[in-house]
């Protein structure tokens, strides 16, 4: 089986050095490695270019969530599978990759994905969010599975990810042109298309966002347009809203050995999503310039109108 590993960039920043020093210890080593950069200004193309791994440099306005990685396992053509890793993610011990990869040896599965741990900075509240969404026990999910879990079961993140190149392909690759949420959508086409996909808990990478409430409230508007855009998702896996309330229950439940002002910040940032997630909902058919400010992506969003108002009526 050859692999391939991709990693879009984009001012990297500190954790880049660690990032591409992980990647050095796997004991099982890509067969090809392929960074593609959208303008970075910082030393990340350097350092990557130090770490002899090659560097495909694009106008940061052609960056494109789905696209680019649509680009980068098009230069992966002779890999069986590609691996999906960000710029932030940290391989937590030599075997990550190793361990990812041996879920490929079922051959119903398309997607695998590791397990997300906080980073040594993280809040409470990030921390909670890893152990919540990355749990210690590993899983293989099917389509059947959507009855018990909804929406997650087509959870996936391209933070630290492979995926079979061939089902891939089955599935016309990664969306383009799309808000963001390129590995969630394609996971749940693979579902639909009969594929499995394996959470591996044993491969493990450092990942975290220290977010604040307004952070969430963008991030969740997106999620929102997202599902307002891409109807097909709640149709086929059903609405968010109960794993959702299952989330702020534990959230606030883990909080309690943190202090009471941690559990209110939590509180405060479940609403900022419950109302972002309500806006975003609404925002396709809200004015550009509102999305613009609403969203976390507003280079998305004129994009689009631009697009739309080009074409001949």
């Amino acid at each position: 089986m050859r692999v391939g590993l991709l990693i879009p960039t984009l001012n990297a920043g500190p954790r880049w050095a660690d990032c591409l020093a992980a990647l050095q210890r796997q004991s099982r080593q890509p067969d090809q490695i392929l960074i593609i950069d959208s303008g970075s200004s910082d030393q990340t193309v350097p350092q990557a270019l130090a770490a002899g791994l090659p560097v495909m440099t694009i106008a940061p306005c052609d960056f494109d969530h789905g696209g680019t990685r649509n680009l980068g396992v098009e230069r992966l053509a002779d890999c069986d599978v590609v691996v999906c890793l960000t710029q932030d993610a940290i391989l937590a011990d030599a075997d990550a990759l190793k361990h990812l990869l041996a879920s490929f040896d079922d051959a119903a599965v398309a997607l695998a994905f590791g397990r997300q741990l906080p980073h040594d900075d993280a809040t409470p509240i990030a921390g909670h969010a890893r152990q919540f969404n990355y749990p210690a026990q590993s899983r293989v999910v099917r389509l059947d599975d959507r009855v018990t879990l909804g929406l997650k079961a087509a959870f996936a993140s391209n933070s630290f990810a492979a995926w079979r190149r061939s089902a891939l392909a089955a599935v016309g690759g990664f969306p383009a042109h799309t808000l963001f949420g390129e590995d969630t959508q394609c996971a749940a086409h693979l579902l639909l298309r009969g594929w499995h996909i394996a959470y591996v808990a044993n491969a493990r990478a450092f990942h975290s966002h220290n977010y604040g409430w307004l952070e969430e409230f963008r991030r969740y508007v997106d999620i929102g347009a997202l599902h307002a855009l891409q109807p097909w998702l709640l149709e086929s896996f059903g609405h968010p809203e109960g794993e959702g309330m299952r989330f702020v229950r534990s959230e606030y439940a883990a909080l309690r050995a943190s202090g009471w002002r941690w559990r209110i910040r939590g509180l405060m940032q479940s609403s900022a999503k419950l109302l972002g997630y309500r806006v975003g909902k609404l925002l396709p058919s809200l004015p550009p310039a509102i999305a613009t400010r609403l969203s976390s992506q507003p280079r998305w969003w004129r994009k689009r109108a631009t697009e739309k108002t080009s074409v001949p009526q």
